[in-house]
């Protein structure tokens, strides 16, 4: 085999790795959906509305680490989610927190809490407080309250981020269907003119997308942490120094044989990170988890074991940590050889390619300075978030990347 037919060989096997992660599922995908909708019908029972009288109870539980800033708009945005309040138990715990997190947790539970009688003699909100002063992660926190629940159904949180009013209502209707483990909610991120906010909220629109169109032809293959739900018996706990614990623990009840689906109706809003730095920053984490979780959950890349659940996840997440990093150099070196060799197409596609990098560059540039033109955001932002799968691995290898995270800053901080 000549070195022209090899890079040829990585030059296609990437290139058409690197599409199908990005574009050629969903275009899969979506061919799918069209096919399984023309045969089969879809199950309405996720549609029905369930009455105040048949609802199940719910523990709703925040995780907040020194979130003094946010902490009180959480708990109102909390306590006005549309639901009985006989039967959601908001569970706060504020493990390590040395900030005034504890304290006013504790003041909302004397003002809205079940020890106090309302003028129309109803009862409060049930309102936990969950503190100790050791900060060992989220992880630690969470499975540390977990014995405490003892509602059929419990949603996670973050403690930055507003719910939607009708989110519960909403979260629940699908757990009418036994099959149904787990419910990931919608992550929404405040778009603006900055790189950060312009390229992170169009990713999120994107997986938005994809994640509903999982959900449809399956399952949800991994739920973000800003708010998701499972059913209480069906938790297992996860390895304590598991970095994205919010993804193996939904993958795992879907690799148990139920489906978690996905609700754009309840979602999650917050703003987006304060810079590109910033973002980088929890890109890092994030692929560092990513690829520890790919090892974790390799038994997941056996299609004959778990079909269509493999397809999905392979598809949707194993090929954009693994084979788009790698690949994009790869394709970029062997244009290099091929268009010097051969011409022709090899040259048009090196021509894309250079004007692709080139206007990350100038997001790049724009973003340094602080000039708007959103245009160049979008390809800044894939590079980066390409770039930080590197990061991640360096970080993995190194066990440099800690279970107890340093928040990114937002962009309201």
């Amino acid at each position: 085999m000549t070195i022209l037919s090899i890079a040829k060989f990585l030059f296609f096997f990437f290139l058409c790795g690197v599409f199908y992660a990005y574009f050629g599922y969903s275009m899969i995908l979506y061919a799918l959906l069209k096919f399984k909708n023309l045969f089969f019908k879809n199950n309405a029972s996720q549609n029905n509305i369930l009455d105040d009288n048949t609802l199940p109870h719910v523990t709703f539980l925040v995780a907040a680490f020194n979130e003094a800033r946010w902490i009180e708009e959480k708990i109102e945005n909390s306590l006005a989610l549309d639901y009985p309040k006989d039967k959601i138990h908001f569970y706060f715990v504020t493990d390590g927190s040395d900030d005034d997190t504890p304290n006013l947790v504790k003041k909302a539970q004397n003002i809205y809490g079940t020890s106090r009688d309302t003028r129309e003699g109803e009862r409060g909100y049930h309102i936990e407080l969950f503190h100790q002063p050791e900060r060992k992660g989220k992880i630690a926190a969470v499975e540390r309250i977990m014995p405490f629940v003892k509602s059929p159904i419990v949603i996670f949180t973050d403690a930055n981020t507003d719910i939607n009013p009708q989110a519960v209502r909403n979260i629940v209707r699908h757990y009418q269907d036994p099959k149904v483990g787990g419910v990931a909610g919608e992550k929404r991120v405040q778009m603006s003119d900055v790189a950060s906010g312009a390229g992170e909220g169009f990713y999120w629109k994107y997986e938005s997308t994809l994640k509903k169109w999982d959900s449809e032809l399956y399952s949800v293959v991994g739920a973000a942490g800003e708010l998701f739900s499972i059913r209480t018996d069906l938790h297992r706990p996860v390895e304590t120094d598991t970095l994205i614990e919010d993804f193996v623990t939904t993958l795992r009840i879907a690799q148990d044989g139920y489906r978690v689906m996905y609700e754009p109706d309840a979602y999650a809003v917050e703003a987006h990170s304060a810079n590109v730095e910033e973002e980088l920053k929890r890109k890092v984490r994030i692929s560092a988890g990513g690829l520890q979780a790919v090892w974790r959950l390799r038994a997941l890349l056996n299609p004959f074991r778990y079909g269509i659940l493999s397809f999905q996840y392979i598809s949707h997440r194993v090929l954009r940590w693994t084979v788009a990093p790698i690949g994009l150099p790869i394709i970029f070196l062997t244009n290099i050889y091929l268009a010097k060799h051969l011409g022709g197409f090899y040259t048009y596609i090196m021509v894309c390619q250079i004007i692709f990098y080139a206007a990350a560059l100038l997001g790049w540039l724009f973003d340094r300075y602080q000039m708007k033109v959103k245009l160049f955001y979008i390809p800044y932002y894939f590079c980066m978030m390409n770039f930080s799968v590197y990061l991640g691995f360096k970080r993995l290898m190194k066990g440099q990347q800690s279970v107890v995270w340093d928040k990114a800053k937002r962009a309201d901080e």
